[in-house]
């Protein structure tokens, strides 16, 4: 296994990635802090709430701050501040009080639903929200050594070590929103309490045994109904949250697409952690089926809009395309982990496409408005008049917040973690998966990268700091590089391939300075012909970057463009566009319109323009319009 790196270790210095995290730090966490403050999220942790009050505690709030902690704890192992730790400390403090003297802790069921507590797994998130809680104990633990936050949860966990499990007396049950799988993962690492691990092998081992526990709870209570029930065929629901059949015997992925990838990553760590080949081959079937078969180009996934989940296998619509962005988080999550595992870049190659397209685009570049769902394809018109029959929180344009809030935390919490993506160890060997300029020290060695990616394609690795330890640097050829050049200290070497890995062993000294230029032509993609939204259709990318085109800097029409696969496009960066970007400028052709509804094809007449594509990550940062990534293909 390879090991994360420490968030502590990795320091950005310049560049896209850079800015992204310097702006979540400085300005979306505040807009957070506020928004959880306006809408009783941080007061109703007091338990004081009372009936026909307002701001009436959710089921899910409870997660909503956590997420927004565990971005903060993040954000305290670079840069410390004391304003930031006064705030989480009050939290904390309030949390503490509010416990129960049994360890339990939510909001909602210990002040709006009590007596309620554990009644409904399925369609409650109590489980949910406590793994949300314990991962934020645990980085605000690691960040800053006070132990109080982890205590609570550790009690809070203790508690469901209790009431969960196989024996008498206990609850068969398991998680309707999966989550704390992975949190009781982590939650042993840190403890090393051999319990936690238990419970989260229980977790995943008995979801969707027989007979179901689902149907046991509803037996016991026929108020047990949620609005998925009334929309998801019966004989389905079970597999809505990947609850049909044991995880063992699934052969796709399923339902909905975050807790999917929830229990993926779980999945992933109990196999890790109690070396179930078996449960680890699950994960590369599940895996295999997702990226082959049922995700977008820009890494986003869960195609169905009304309800949040994977549709059949290459129904991927994109003006309706729901691609929450905390399920590109949740894919982020579990790529990752497939790569520390089995030390295989394709994995990060997902990682790379979700994070530039899938992830980035779900937050404006300010920092403070979000997208919950990130379509692939918008006619502006549709959407102000609601034609798609879109569901609130997908109309057009970023929003300050949601009533369903997980998102916007949910990013910040990544982002603020991301320098421990960049890098990964083998214990003194180093890998390098993500590209951007950045400073990291592991043990005695220190790496210094400097590079324009991905808007440019070289990368200057310096080695400001050696150990005698040290002897082997590993960096990624990304999946969509046909052609690269490596060189050290001016001079070209031969190096080996593994994985996707470039393996370069040597004396390392001070000074010595690696260049990797890594090809970034601009290429047309095509989807699979079973992909039927996208048949005669191309896209645009460049390096990882997937581009789309927007109506501000194009046709009125962008449905009426043609690219054929001779069409040329030359690429270009510019500092003063959204932020510093490369877009791309090509010569393409437009259909001329006779204004009559239907003609014959031998009226069909074409005529010259110019597109613009700029990285679809970026979009609708400007004023409001029509917005593709797909574009008609000719072959004349």
């Amino acid at each position: 296994m390879l090991s994360q790196a420490s968030i502590k270790s990795v320091l950005f210095t310049e560049g896209f990635l850079h800015n992204k995290v310097k702006i979540n730090r400085e300005v979306t966490l505040q807009t957070e802090y506020e928004q959880l403050l306006q809408t009783g999220r941080l007061y109703c942790m007091r338990m004081d709430w009372k009936e026909n009050k307002p701001n009436r505690p959710h089921q899910f709030w409870d997660s909503d701050v956590a997420k927004w902690i565990e971005a903060c704890a993040y954000s305290l192992a670079t840069h410390p501040n004391n304003e930031l730790i006064k705030k989480v400390d009050e939290i904390i403090d309030i949390m503490e009080k509010s416990q129960m003297e049994d360890g339990y802790l939510n909001t909602y069921f210990q002040t709006v639903a009590i007596g309620d507590r554990f009644k409904n797994l399925k369609n409650n998130h109590e489980l949910y929200c406590a793994g949300h809680l314990i991962e934020a104990a645990i980085a605000y633990y690691e960040t800053t050594k006070k132990n109080k936050f982890l205590d609570i949860m550790c009690r809070y966990a203790n508690l469901l070590c209790v009431i969960f499990g196989t024996e008498k007396g206990q609850l068969h049950g398991y998680p309707g929103h999966e989550e704390i799988e992975l949190a009781l993962i982590k939650l042993y690492r840190v403890t090393t309490e051999k319990k936690y691990l238990n419970l989260a092998t229980y977790f995943v081992l008995e979801r969707g045994k027989q007979p179901n526990y689902y149907d046991l709870e509803k037996e016991k209570a026929s108020d047990h109904i949620s609005f998925y029930d009334y929309v998801i065929p019966s004989l389905k629901r079970h597999a809505y949250i990947q609850a049909h059949k044991p995880i063992l015997q699934q052969t796709e992925v399923v339902g909905h697409s975050v807790r999917a990838l929830y229990y993926l990553s779980g999945i992933a760590d109990v196999a890790y952690e109690t070396n179930n080949r078996e449960l680890m081959k699950t994960c590369h079937r599940l895996y295999s089926d997702l990226v082959q078969k049922k995700m977008y180009i820009t890494g986003g996934i869960g195609s169905s809009l009304k309800v949040e989940s994977f549709s059949f296998e290459y129904d991927l619509p994109n003006d309706i395309a729901y691609a929450e962005t905390c399920a590109a988080i949740a894919l982020v999550f579990f790529t990752n982990r497939m790569f520390l595992y089995e030390s295989d870049s394709k994995y990060i190659d997902t990682l790379e496409r979700v994070l530039y397209n899938g992830v980035l685009s779900g937050m404006s570049l300010d920092g403070t408005s979000f997208f919950y769902a990130n379509p692939l394809e918008v006619k502006k018109r549709a959407v102000d008049m609601d034609v798609l029959g879109l569901k609130p929180h997908m109309g057009y344009g970023r929003k300050k917040w949601f009533g369903c809030a997980c998102c916007p935390p949910n990013i910040a919490r990544l982002l603020s973690s991301l320098g421990s993506y960049v890098y990964a160890t083998n214990n003194h060997d180093i890998y390098i998966s993500l590209y951007t300029s950045s400073s990291f020290t592991n043990k005695d060695t220190t790496l210094l990268v400097k590079t324009n990616y991905p808007w440019d394609e070289t990368i200057n690795i310096n080695m400001n700091q050696v150990s005698n330890s040290f002897s082997t640097l590993y960096l990624r050829i990304p999946g969509w590089c046909k052609e690269y050049t490596l060189k050290v200290n001016g001079q070209n070497i031969a190096s080996t391939l593994e994985y996707g890995f470039l393996k370069i062993t040597r004396s390392w000294e001070k000074g010595d300075n690696v260049t990797l230029i890594l090809s970034m032509p601009i290429i047309k993609i095509i989807s699979n012909p079973n992909v039927r939204q996208n048949i005669n259709k191309l896209a645009l990318q460049r390096g990882p970057i997937v581009y789309c085109l927007e109506q501000v800097d194009n046709l009125d029409d962008l449905f009426s463009l043609y690219i054929s696969k001779d069409d040329k496009f030359s690429h270009h960066y510019d500092k003063s566009l959204l932020g510093g970007c490369t877009y791309l400028t090509g010569h393409v052709k437009k259909i001329v319109s006779n204004h009559e509804l239907y003609s014959q094809v031998s009226s069909v007449t074409y005529e010259d323009t110019t597109i613009k594509a700029i990285p679809y990550a970026l979009w609708t940062n400007r004023q409001p319009g029509d917005m593709i990534i797909w574009i008609n293909r000719r072959y004349e």
